[in-house]
């Protein structure tokens, strides 16, 4: 399945509220139902009070093979040195809608220079499946460049361990983006 296009522009969305506010009940479900990787939640939290924006989906990605076979694992490939030589690797992305006003094309702007930071594992696009559903949904996402339109793809024990690494970082960073428009919000 296709996941990565390049960033679309944005479009008119007359029902960017109505969406946010059934994307969050959806999204509330997900994390009672416990389906939200324990690892993102803090950013999702606080990505919901961000009103130029909204989490559509996310991964935190996944390391799936023999000795650890369910595609929702939390392992880390380092913990399998010398047990496997190939991992299937489950793309770590946030996917979000963005509104489109200056708050919305800072966020924007924010994580497209973050997919710059490190362009051969990091995108920031769009996913047409998405797109289809809710315009001005982007993705930023964390793959090997050769894999960027995929959803999974078979990697190295030595480039699981690098992608392990880069993804600290990476989520690291997007909280951070994350934090900082959430710092811009007016006081109550």
């Amino acid at each position: 399945m296709d996941t990565f296009t390049e960033a679309k522009p944005f479009q008119p969305h007359a029902d960017y509220a109505a969406d946010r506010k059934r994307t969050f009940h959806e999204l509330e479900r997900e994390i009672t139902r416990g389906s939200i990787d324990l690892p993102l939640l803090p950013v999702i939290r606080e990505c919901m009070q961000i009103p130029h924006c909204f989490t559509v989906q996310c991964c935190c990605g996944h390391f799936v093979h023999d000795q650890e076979p369910d595609p929702e694992n939390l392992s880390l490939p380092s913990h399998y040195a010398g047990t496997a030589e190939s991992l299937r690797y489950r793309v770590a992305y946030l996917a979000v809608c963005i509104r489109d006003d200056k708050r919305g094309r800072e966020l924007f702007a924010d994580l497209q220079a973050l997919a710059k930071q490190e362009p051969g594992y990091i995108q920031f696009g769009s996913a047409d499946w998405f797109w289809k559903r809710m315009v001005n949904t982007y993705c930023i996402q964390l793959e090997p460049e050769r894999m960027k339109d995929q959803d999974s793809g078979m990697v190295s024990l030595s480039e699981a361990r690098t992608l392990e690494k880069i993804r600290t970082i990476f989520f690291d960073r997007v909280a951070g983006i994350i934090r900082k428009h959430r710092s811009l919000l007016p006081e109550v």
